[in-house]
């Protein structure tokens, strides 16, 4: 699904044009998927989504499953499966790509196994990436099935605001964390957008390493957010364009989950000495 346009974008229209006349030469557009246990019906509209952009492209399933039953359900040669055996964790399956896309890819994209957007949605988001030297990731805006969005783009969390979340106490203060004050409709620059939809300049999340691995689940997408920041770098939010998120909330329903979404929250403001 592709957002309308609203007012012009940040790029200017003439670099588009330009852009867009080199984008289908460029043969270096990689992105990962980790899996574990996933819906192969939902897993199978991300991967067409992905595939149908009008790109030379490699995509990555990194599965964290038991069993490797994926192995050849999704033959192509533009796939590149890879079968760890056991569960190592959403950050540390996304680094095993990284070796391998800093010698062939420009752009590296985070996705979601549940996910699903338009064939123009990468390569805009590409155009306002190469636009800007100084800006290393962007994310579009992100929306349910239904069309109802989800507030993606973030103001860095305190620990009572979390807290509220999880009760599902819409606060102001909750509010105020997801933006809701500012116009969502124009681009901006957040602290951190949500990690089922991350489009970076290879080059930039080489450097950085990745994903911190010492959050098995969770909070490394705020983690690395704030490692852009440190290098100098910025994330955009572009609304002018949408992905479908069929966002589960597994730690509200899954007691294991919880537990293992509370931990990534104690490692985040213990490393980053946020009282």
């Amino acid at each position: 699904m592709s957002g309308r346009a609203q007012s012009k974008p940040i790029s200017s229209f003439k670099q588009k044009i330009n852009k867009k006349k080199t984008l289908k030469e460029k043969k270096n557009i990689t992105a990962s998927i980790v899996l574990y246990n996933e819906d192969i019906d939902e897993l199978s509209k991300t991967i067409d989504s992905f595939m149908a952009i009008p790109l030379s492209k490699k995509l990555f399933l990194i599965d964290n499953s038991p069993t490797g039953i994926l192995k050849n359900k999704f033959n192509h040669q533009d796939i590149d499966y890879r079968f760890n055996a056991k569960n190592i964790g959403f950050g540390a399956g996304h680094n095993t790509v990284i070796d391998t896309i800093k010698k062939t890819s420009e752009y590296h994209l985070i996705l979601n196994p549940d996910v699903s957007f338009a064939p123009d949605v990468i390569p805009t988001l590409i155009e306002e990436l190469e636009a800007d030297k100084e800006l290393a990731m962007i994310a579009p805006k992100v929306v349910f099935p239904n069309g109802k969005r989800q507030y993606s783009c973030r103001r860095y969390p305190s620990f009572s605001e979390l807290l509220f979340r999880w009760l599902g106490l819409e606060l102001q203060r909750v509010k105020k964390g997801e933006y809701r004050d500012k116009d969502l409709t124009r681009p901006f620059y957040p602290d951190f957008l949500q990690g089922c939809f991350l489009l970076f300049k290879t080059t930039d999340f080489v450097e950085l390493g990745g994903f911190d691995e010492r959050y098995f689940l969770y909070m490394e997408d705020v983690d690395i957010c704030k490692r852009i920041d440190a290098l100098g770098k910025k994330k955009m939010y572009y609304p002018y364009n949408e992905i479908v998120h069929n966002l589960k909330k597994g730690s509200s329903k899954n007691i294991k989950l919880f537990f293992c979404h509370f931990s990534s929250i104690i490692k985040y403001f213990k490393k980053w000495k946020i009282q």
